[in-house]
């Protein structure tokens, strides 16, 4: 098989099996279950009803928009880290057919917009990192620091985020119905953590 490698745009051929074993061990090493049910058409009547009921952020005639109309479960798909040791993957799970997609979506526009965070360190490309790093001052007794997170997809804290997310919110004095619709959005699109793998549904 042929797939694309972590960082660059080099490609990669290998064997099937190599490549499944490579998603297996990722799998395991983050204790993801096989689930004997596929849960997206619970999602999908969740979305849709979280939809229906969201009066301030949606216009009604406008919701139709924010459904996926024939979702499937999410698929993954291993990066090659060409770059480290035994060469493991970075999974890439395709969301573009799940259920809460187009929710998510609409949901991180409302979130910049109603809640931007007060500071932001993240850069859009390798451009816009050269240029701040010419703004920056640097001496000869300058140290950088390279701080990595493992297997991001699985470690994320969603409780933890949610509160931050509430604590934005309030500073910032939304209204409280809208406040209340966005933190039901967060709680329906964060449900939906779960992927195919292999023609098995893995949560």
């Amino acid at each position: 098989m042929i797939t694309t490698v972590d960082k660059g745009n080099s490609i990669v051929i290998l064997n099937i099996q190599q490549y499944e074993t490579k998603i297996q061990n990722f799998l395991d090493k983050n204790n993801f279950q096989t689930s004997t049910s596929n849960p997206t058409k619970t999602f999908q009547n969740q979305v849709r009803k979280i939809i229906n009921h969201s009066t301030t952020h949606i216009p009604q005639k406008s919701k139709w928009k924010f459904i996926n109309l024939n979702p499937s479960a999410p698929t993954i798909k291993g990066l090659i880290k060409l770059h480290k040791l035994d060469q493991p993957i970075r999974p890439n799970v395709n969301w573009r057919n799940a259920p809460a997609y187009k929710l998510s979506k609409l949901f991180t526009q409302k979130i910049n917009q109603f809640t931007p965070l007060p500071y932001s360190f993240n850069i859009k490309n390798t451009t816009e990192l050269i240029h701040e790093l010419q703004r920056t001052p640097i001496s000869s007794t300058s140290t950088f620091a390279s701080l990595d997170i493992t297997n991001m997809y699985s470690n994320i804290p969603i409780t933890e985020t949610k509160q931050i997310l509430e604590d934005i919110i309030s500073h910032n004095l939304t209204d409280p119905q809208m406040k209340y619709e966005l933190l039901n959005w967060y709680d329906v699109i964060t449900k939906q953590n779960y992927f195919l793998n292999n023609n098995n549904i893995i949560i």
